[in-house]
């Protein structure tokens, strides 16, 4: 084997995802995560194909000390696949206005990354630790690190979509708009739906749901995004796991005024322990609400709450489209494995043209299908998200004249 793989690096606010791939063959040949980064129970597991790696670290482990475990450990079990490593993709979640695509990382780079870390502040500064670890261990590599944004994909969204009804200076002076996030999986979506409806990117027109503990849906319109549910920050739009998406403004005026809830505790309240969890008050997790649904109250009212909210942009989101859908996409952990979900948001869209197959849907990992709808229905997708495929590809493309 020629060196030629990519190491995928993701630092997460809490967690560390790695991978090591082959982006010409998409093979994946080591991938991995460090779980419950800062917690007790920090958890290390890796698999190399077939074969399977656990390993309890020190409580609390922090980013920096993650990463250089897991590049040891892969060092000293696979030297082999360590020394073919040619380029290092990172994950980074906010590019903020200029960065519209993906980008070797240079000085300047490093500077834009920590600059929009006000608006990613859980991400963005993880995001950093990963590619100065990365550095260290790979120095040969250096100039071969690329950034691929979760921002990048949303920067063709119009003006019309993009700013907020402020004063116009807080966007020309702070750049404060809607920026999305999210766009690496719905970029890798738009490429795999095209790929399966067999028609080009630029003649397509979709609507992408990304549905996991983080969720996002982004109008797809001749293969660009025209218009996304997050916002400055990821915590607009949709229910989540534990953010509250759309809420009135005035209700963060009402916990500090009247509360006497102090901003950054409203801060913790809304990303942390709202959404599914808030409403809840139980989980986050959506297999907890499928098992209980219609056998519990909160957990019923949760679901339905989500699937509402979801629906709702589902629906104005259409309308964007110039009377040409060509399909929705349900991706993410939620999107990918929740039936339950699947079921009751196309039952709403029946206005729409989308009518699902209650089999397909039920069966669909027994399936060698990606599609959920009937015969007469407008086309249904689950597409499982491969977000380290995309980030290999991206260094790849950037790193190949590079010697």
């Amino acid at each position: 084997m020629s060196k030629k793989l990519i190491l995928v690096l993701n630092c997460g606010s809490s967690s560390l995802k790695f991978s090591i791939l082959n982006p010409l063959s998409k093979d994946k040949i080591i991938f991995g995560v460090v779980e419950c980064l800062f917690l007790k129970n920090t958890k290390f597991k890796l698999n190399f194909y077939s074969k399977k790696y656990k390993q309890n670290l020190s409580d609390y482990t922090n980013h920096e000390d993650a990463l250089s475990f897991v590049l040891t450990f892969i060092k000293k079990k696979f030297l082999k696949y360590y020394n073919q490593i040619n380029g290092i993709g990172h994950r980074v979640v906010h590019g903020g206005i200029d960065i519209k695509k993906s980008v070797i990382i240079n000085k300047k780079i490093l500077l834009e990354i920590k600059k929009y870390s006000i608006f990613a502040p859980l991400h963005n500064p993880s995001n950093l630790i990963g590619i100065n670890i990365a550095k260290k261990f790979f120095p040969n590599l250096y100039n071969k690190n690329v950034a691929v944004f979760d921002t990048s994909f949303h920067s063709t969204l119009p003006k019309k979509s993009y700013l907020y009804a402020l004063p116009y200076k807080f966007y020309t002076k702070y750049n404060i708009r809607r920026y999305g996030a999210h766009g690496i999986s719905h970029n890798y979506i738009l490429n795999k739906c095209s790929e399966i409806l067999k028609k080009p990117k630029n003649l397509l027109n979709i609507i992408s749901c990304h549905l996991g503990n983080g969720c996002s849906i982004t109008a797809i319109k001749n293969g660009k995004s025209i218009d996304t549910s997050m916002g400055l920050t990821p915590l607009e739009g949709l229910v989540m796991g534990t953010r509250s998406g759309d809420l009135d403004p005035a209700i963060i005026f009402f916990l500090y005024k009247k509360l006497g809830i102090n901003l950054d505790k409203i801060e913790e309240i809304l990303t942390k322990k709202s959404g599914l969890l808030g409403i809840s008050n139980k989980s986050s997790d959506c297999r907890y609400f499928e098992k209980y649904f219609n056998k519990n109250k909160k957990a019923t009212l949760s679901i339905k709450i989500f699937c509402h909210r979801l629906v709702k942009y589902i629906g104005s989101y259409s309308v964007l489209m110039n009377n040409k859908l060509d399909a929705i996409i349900f991706t993410g952990g939620i999107g990918e494995n929740s039936c339950l979900v699947r079921k009751i948001v196309v039952s709403k869209l029946n206005i729409l043209g989308f009518y699902i197959d209650e089999f397909l849907n039920s069966s669909i990992k027994k399936q060698n299908n990606y599609f959920i709808n009937k015969k007469k229905s407008h086309s249904i997708l689950v597409i499982p998200t491969n977000e380290e495929l995309f980030i290999a590809i991206e260094t790849q493309k950037l790193i190949k004249h590079i010697k």
